[in-house]
């Protein structure tokens, strides 16, 4: 084998690791997701999402109907997602294409959707964007509650709408 083609078999090797690495971790830039791993299609929509609540270490929290939690994140607006592209990849948008559902101790007052810049419609409750995060893979997780991810923090909400700031449990692989 000769020196140019050693020097292109290591070149396109190094361009694919890169490339891979790059899909794979959002967040090795100031911004970035912290190497919080994107699922593909991670968004999920219901014509009619519940939000419900689960009792747990962080408090009596906001869930969706599967038991995943539902994230607020600072950066926005009320009223309006600044999570696009890469951020809601990491961090699906509740996305309903009619009313959403509030079940047991949700203020039906205080949910609601707003239109997303693409147009979808996206849950709110007291005006926060509703989110959850890919890498809570089993209902009752909260391994984003305080990330620092794409420019601001995220937390739970509580059944008042306002975000719940406390450190979450040591382990919160767990359920509820």
């Amino acid at each position: 084998m000769n020196h140019h083609t050693r020097a292109f078999i290591a070149a396109t090797g190094t361009a694919l690791f890169l490339s891979t690495a790059t899909v794979a971790y959002a967040g090795s830039s100031p911004g970035g997701a912290h190497g919080v791993q994107a699922a593909p299609s991670a968004t999920s929509t219901s014509s009619s999402p519940t939000v419900t609540t689960k009792s747990g270490p962080l408090g009596k929290i906001l869930v969706n109907s599967k038991g995943h939690t539902l994230y607020l994140f600072q950066s926005d607006k009320t009223n309006k997602s600044t999570c696009n592209g890469d951020c809601a990849k990491a961090w699906p948008p509740l996305k309903a294409q009619g009313k959403p559902t509030a079940g047991g101790g949700v203020n039906s007052k205080l949910l609601s959707t707003i239109t997303r810049s693409d147009g979808s419609k996206q849950v709110t409750y007291n005006g926060h964007p509703l989110y959850t995060f890919t890498e809570d893979t089993k209902a009752g997780q909260t391994n984003g509650q305080g990330l620092d991810a794409f420019g601001a923090k995220w937390y739970v909400l509580g059944t008042n709408g306002k975000a719940i700031t406390k450190a979450p449990p040591s382990s919160s692989s767990g359920g509820y």
